[in-house]
């Protein structure tokens, strides 16, 4: 994937070789412990954040231990998400962890931001992201987050083709390798915003369409490494 800027927000998804035609069916529904740790993840979620507004505002800085919580947050949901109905990639369960799993098909991270700025903190979230809010609502359907909530729900353009492409692996037992990429390029697209909004970056979301699984690392500035959670 080339971008002309690398981002700090980093989404990657690899489809597996060999899927269910017929798991897509009830992965909703394993999926049902996921959705109840991560209404409590969500809740944690929205008080690191308050949080973390008034220590940007006050210090310009991010307090580390609650960043890496929060992009753990929106880890664990990218990969329930990535598992039951965002693209429904992968047959492997999802683990119940914040930390990054190597192994696992899906993955998310942020850089570490050093310093962010406190004046953008006060607008950021709401009055800047709004050209991005409307974009991703048509993405997702139902509202702009992007969270586990969304599921099948709502008219948006991820949840129709995440059903084309289940209903083409059921009848020729492949995925759709170009709309799997476009998926993905939807799903890192609203991370982007996602990580905009919870103030986690400064970098604004570029209206660029970046498809595929994979993408380049970015480039942190100096001492500002990937986080590890």
């Amino acid at each position: 994937m080339n971008s002309a800027v690398a981002s700090p927000v980093r989404l990657e998804a690899s489809v597996d070789s060999r899927l269910s035609r017929w798991m897509w069916l009830v992965k909703w529904l394993l999926a049902v412990p996921h959705y109840v740790v991560l209404v409590f993840l969500w809740i944690a979620f929205a008080v690191v954040t308050v949080i973390a507004f008034f220590a940007i505002l006050f210090t310009g800085r991010y307090p580390r231990p609650l960043f890496d919580f929060s992009v753990g947050v929106l880890r664990w949901n990218w990969r329930v998400g990535y598992y039951a109905h965002t693209a429904l990639g992968t047959d492997r369960y999802p683990p119940f962890t914040l930390a990054d799993v190597p192994d696992y098909p899906a993955h998310f991270d942020v850089a570490y931001p050093e310093r962010l700025s406190r004046g953008l903190v006060l607008v950021k979230w709401w009055l800047l992201a709004i050209p991005q809010y409307i974009v991703v609502a048509m993405f997702v359907g139902g509202g702009w987050g992007w969270d586990g909530r969304d599921g099948w729900r709502g008219g948006g353009v991820v949840p129709f083709l995440s059903l084309v492409a289940v209903v083409v692996l059921l009848f020729t037992a492949r995925y759709p390798r170009h709309l799997f990429d476009f998926l993905i390029g939807l799903a890192r697209w609203t991370a982007r915003v996602t990580a905009y909004a919870a103030l986690l970056t400064d970098q604004y979301p570029p209206f660029r369409l970046d498809l595929g699984g994979q993408e380049s690392p970015p480039a942190p500035a100096p001492g500002s490494p990937l986080t590890k959670t």
